[in-house]
């Protein structure tokens, strides 16, 4: 076979020759068997491991039976060769750097393979170390552990790995449609006759169980927001199914009482069986803004301030919807007359339940004084310092999703 290299020699000595160019006093022809190989035969054909000793020049002098069946060949086919020998031109280099190494530091361990006399290359961990006889002579034992097993469990776990990343991607790339799908449906910040409607939509995850929505009619404006248990996919999936839902009863001129005992028997009997329930809370100003309509449904109260003043609270009267059937009251909706400058704040619970770093809940209270500290600003301002000081209230990030609409009566 050709790629022949020349043969290992000293551990270091022999190193510093060949690297400055001097020539050691080792003969290359001379090939002997030590007397000591005979008393360690037994022991080494008992190993459970490929056992190859090597003198200075890289020849082999024992290859144990395991070796053999390992690579292939008989021993008298073995016996007397050069390690290189053995190898395909192209992979000798990177087996003398392993054995310079070897030389350089008296062991060495690696990964490499054994070139089967079939042509299939045999994966083995290779543990090579440099000893020196009573004579002074050097000699390398070399251990080599057949790691199939090991390789074929690493190559199944490299595809396994490469099928996950492809559908993580796969997946990511979903919620990030799904994201700008449910995105697409948070209520817009709108002007409204001679007032406005400032809006505000956070997931706590890529997609969330709240929804708002603000839609303008010829008579009145609908406000809502509603949060569906739980979060992410499931919780998205329930909350867009009622948020079209809703959209249908609200253009069809559905009253908020109906419109509620209608989405709680839609939730129960279509997508029954499930662990999702909801709450909401629902608003209608009529044209002039003169006249407020309200329900909710096991939702936080809705605010009415005026601007420096302590927000008055519209409390739900219905429960918690999709789990029973007459979940919403007889009397489910107020009817609330409203000022000039008096300002509308519907939100969910991702507010109230806020925390701060002593696990102190910010709550209704807390939330409603914010509400009156903010109510003197512009409008779109007030919205924002809303959101922020709740920030600065809570420890860490937001743990619910958030939804916020906020009303200025004309």
């Amino acid at each position: 076979m050709s790629g022949k290299i020349s043969p290992v020699r000293a551990p270091s000595d022999a190193a510093g020759q060949r690297a400055s160019g001097k020539r050691d006093t080792v003969d290359e022809t001379k090939f002997e068997r030590p007397a000591w190989l005979d008393e360690v035969t037994g022991i080494l054909e008992t190993l459970n491991q490929g056992v190859v000793i090597n003198d200075i020049c890289s020849r082999i002098l024992f290859a144990n039976e395991i070796f053999q069946r390992m690579i292939g060949l008989p021993a008298e086919k073995l016996v007397g060769r050069v390690v290189s020998d053995l190898y395909p031109p192209e992979d000798v280099p990177a087996l003398v750097k392993h054995i310079e190494q070897r030389e350089r530091e008296g062991t060495s361990q690696f990964e490499f393979f054994l070139p089967r006399a079939d042509g299939v290359r045999l994966p083995v961990l290779v543990t090579a170390r440099q000893i020196e006889d009573h004579e002074g002579a050097f000699y390398a034992v070399v251990t080599a552990t057949d790691i199939t097993e090991q390789k074929r469990a690493e190559q199944a776990l490299r595809e396994a790995n490469a099928k996950l990343e492809q559908r993580q991607r796969e997946i990511e790339e979903d919620l990030a449609l799904a994201a700008r799908v449910q995105q697409s449906l948070a209520p817009r910040s709108i002007a409204w006759g001679q007032g406005a409607v400032e809006t505000f939509y956070q997931p706590v995850r890529t997609i969330g169980g709240d929804f708002g929505l603000v839609t303008p009619g010829e008579d009145c404006l609908s406000i809502m927001v509603c949060d569906v248990s739980g979060h992410g996919i499931g919780s998205a999936l329930v909350a867009n199914r009622i948020y079209t839902e809703t959209m249908s009863q609200i253009e069809g001129g559905a009253g908020l009482a109906p419109m509620l005992r209608h989405l709680n028997r839609f939730v129960m009997h279509s997508i029954g069986g499930t662990v999702f329930y909801f709450t909401l809370a629902v608003a209608r100003l009529n044209r002039g803004g003169r006249l407020l309509e309200f329900a909710g449904a096991g939702h936080p109260p809705a605010m009415i301030v005026r601007p420096g003043s302590a927000p008055r609270l519209l409390e739900s009267r219905s429960a918690v919807l999709g789990l029973l059937e007459d979940a919403v009251d007889r009397e489910a909706v107020d009817e609330v007359p409203l000022e000039p400058g008096e300002r509308v704040v519907i939100y969910t619970d991702g507010f109230t339940e806020s925390f701060n770093a002593q696990r102190e809940m910010l709550g209704v209270e807390g939330f409603s004084e914010i509400v009156r500290e903010t109510s003197k600003l512009p409008l779109a301002q007030m919205k924002h310092e809303i959101v922020e000081r709740v920030a600065a209230w809570r420890s860490g990030p937001p743990a619910d999703d958030m939804s916020l609409v906020v009303v200025e009566v004309p």
